[in-house]
């Protein structure tokens, strides 16, 4: 059988259908894959600023022509990064299967050693993302924060080239698919040293790290092939972050951090909310691995017991 792969353009999405075009062909039921590339609405407008999009656009930025691609059998499956997948369901599809997760962490690329604590008083961090943004300022609240566009490479020289700039973050997995993991914390970028930095106190995007499989509901074929390439921990470790943030009704412009990791037979499932009016919700809970939604649905309890 030959899969056709549905895939954003830029250099870390054309990484991650490798690796989904690996996990396939160690089927014995796939003989053979084609990557086809689809740009989508996030690709294209490259002026759009993130912690707008929820506004002013719907839902599935990076997703929504890849899904019309499959619901149009163009392609058999897409491949996703996990975190830009909306919760809403979309009629006829469904995640089919998510690889092994890379470690979700976020890291601190900056001009100085030591980390976000290191930083000068007043430090330019760069970001997209509402819920790094959100973070790093209940964290270092003398930080500020600045919007940036464009992929893992482009905000890399973003950063060499802006002297105002100390740091931007970025997702640990994708500098390792990238090829581009620092040596002892360090990485030669343009002939400039940067410092990378684990972000440990920041909790990362719902399902950050993962690639997902979509495909159609309907499609026996490919149901059977993604079955043998799933990984059940980071399957049950992603559906329940995917469930609080569905809870919460997070979207692209609700700053929202969740983390589900595995001790055990035990899932410890951790949250931070920033809510408009400025409250900050958190909490942690710690359940069986296979009570995963219960996981969602408890800690969405506690961290809301006096507002809602």
């Amino acid at each position: 059988m030959k899969i056709v792969l549905g895939t954003r353009g830029s250099r870390l999405a054309l990484a991650q259908a490798e690796i989904a075009k690996e996990a396939l062909l160690s089927s014995s039921a796939v003989e053979a894959t084609d990557i086809r590339i689809i740009k989508t609405t996030g690709d294209q407008r490259l002026d759009l600023r993130l912690n707008d999009a929820g506004k002013s656009f719907e839902k599935g930025l990076f997703t929504k022509e890849l899904e019309q691609a499959l619901l149009s059998k163009e392609i058999d499956l897409a491949v996703h990064s996990l975190k830009d997948l909306p919760t809403e369901p979309v009629e006829h599809l469904v995640i089919g299967a998510v690889l092994p997760r890379e470690d979700p962490v976020d890291v601190l690329v900056s001009k100085l050693p030591g980390g976000l604590d290191a930083l000068p008083n007043g430090s330019l961090i760069a970001t997209a993302s509402p819920r790094r943004a959100q973070q790093i300022r209940h964290l270092r609240p003398d930080a500020r924060v600045c919007d940036v566009r464009g992929n893992v490479p482009t905000r890399l020289e973003k950063l060499v080239r802006n002297k105002e700039w100390s740091a931007i973050i970025l997702a640990r997995a994708g500098l390792r698919r990238l090829k581009l993991e620092p040596e002892q914390e360090r990485l030669d970028f343009l002939d400039t040293s940067l410092f990378i930095t684990d972000l440990t106190r920041l909790l990362p995007a719902a399902g950050q790290g993962a690639i997902a499989l979509q495909c159609r509901v309907n499609d026996a074929a490919v149901h059977s092939i993604l079955s043998q390439i799933n990984d059940p921990v980071s399957w049950d470790c992603v559906i329940a972050e995917r469930e609080f943030l569905r809870l919460v009704g997070g979207g692209c412009n609700v700053p929202i951090g969740v983390y589900a990791r595995v001790t055990g037979d035990t899932m410890i499932l951790a949250a931070i909310v920033f809510e408009e009016a400025g409250q900050v919700h958190q909490g942690s809970v710690t359940l069986p691995i296979k009570a995963r939604l219960d996981a969602a649905r408890v800690l969405y309890r506690e961290i809301y017991a006096e507002d809602r």
